[in-house]
């Protein structure tokens, strides 16, 4: 906004380097310029201010897809006046001699008519194809379509207005439409969780199975191991039964012998021993007798005779001296 310093019956205007300024008397254009500073007398004088910095404004558009679905579109666009004179003389940029403010909305108006172009491009965009064409597509083919229309509109190049820059910030369908379009997508990625939750399940019992298997194999093994250990202690414990029985038996064959080569020697002397009474008469061996009797006397507690050992003896006795009686005769 210019700078209007009142001075009785006369102004100074002073504009920034940003705004271009324009005065007119008696009908005539007699300063046009930015950045200007002058003298004027605001009961005659007429001015305009174009700004000539670069703006930017939003927009939403809505529209309607091929297949009749509707879609809303949100971004900015920047734009400058790039022909001020040419502006001011379609557009009011007037401003108050005495305050420097517009006297109308210009600035206003300007974004309205590139608004109405924007919007009439993104209609006849979004209705060339269907929903879900338009949104795999993006908005990069809507903003170019955008631009293409602002660059080429007469109704812009009249008034002297350049548009610098389009931006898009949303392409989007309704909200009921847009969580329909979701769901193909949201399902397909459950079913990919699910798969990968299946998968990771399926790993796991596999992994579990294989745990299993091994822990079956390492028992199977442990105990054919230990069957084999069993086995072979069943086989020494015989072996070592079989050399103790070997050992007894051998003990026991060296005992055996012995003792018979100690009864055979014991026979064989009581043999020897019987043979040398054999020969003896019978008067020797009583003699014998009695003095074995005698030397074991003292021992004996209680003897019993009875008639018939006493007849006996006796018998015995004549018997043995019979035969020897003619002898002392003759």
């Amino acid at each position: 906004m210019a700078n209007i310093t009142v001075y009785g019956p006369l102004a100074m205007l002073r504009a920034d380097p940003s705004q271009h300024v324009l005065r007119y008397a008696n009908g005539r254009l007699k300063a046009s310029g930015r950045g200007l500073v002058f003298w004027f007398a605001p009961a005659t004088a007429s001015l305009a201010e174009v700004p000539l910095d670069d703006r930017e404004m939003t927009f939403f558009a809505k529209g309607r897809s091929a297949d009749f679905q509707d879609v809303s579109v949100q971004g900015m666009i920047g734009w400058h006046v790039a022909a001020p004179e040419l502006a001011a003389e379609r557009i009011d940029f007037s401003i108050d001699p005495r305050n420097g403010r517009w006297n109308a909305r210009p600035v206003e108006s300007i974004e309205t008519r590139i608004s109405g172009i924007v919007a009439q491009a993104a209609l006849e965009y979004l209705a060339k194809a269907p929903v879900q064409a338009l949104l795999d597509a993006g908005v990069d083919p809507l903003r170019h379509a955008i631009g293409v229309a602002l660059a080429d509109n007469p109704g812009l190049l009249q008034i002297g207005v350049e548009v610098v820059s389009v931006r898009l910030a949303n392409l989007a369908p309704t909200s009921e439409l847009e969580r329909a379009l979701q769901t193909p997508t949201f399902e397909a990625l459950q079913q990919k969780a699910d798969e990968a939750t299946f998968a990771r399940r399926a790993l796991a019992v596999e992994k579990e199975r294989a745990i299993a298997e091994n822990e079956l194999a390492t028992k199977v093994e442990l105990a054919r191991r230990q069957k084999l250990l069993t086995a072979e202690e069943a086989e020494n414990a015989r072996d070592e039964a079989r050399g103790a029985a070997e050992a007894l038996l051998i003990e026991a064959e060296a005992d055996a012998a012995r003792i018979r080569a100690v009864e055979e020697a014991r026979a064989a002397a009581e043999q020897a021993h019987m043979a040398v009474y054999r020969d003896l008469p019978p008067q020797v061996l009583l003699g014998l007798a009695a003095r074995e009797f005698a030397a074991k006397v003292d021992r004996i507690e209680h003897l019993n005779v009875t008639p018939d050992m006493l007849a006996q003896l006796v018998r015995e006795f004549g018997a043995a001296r019979a035969p020897a009686a003619p002898a002392i005769e003759g």
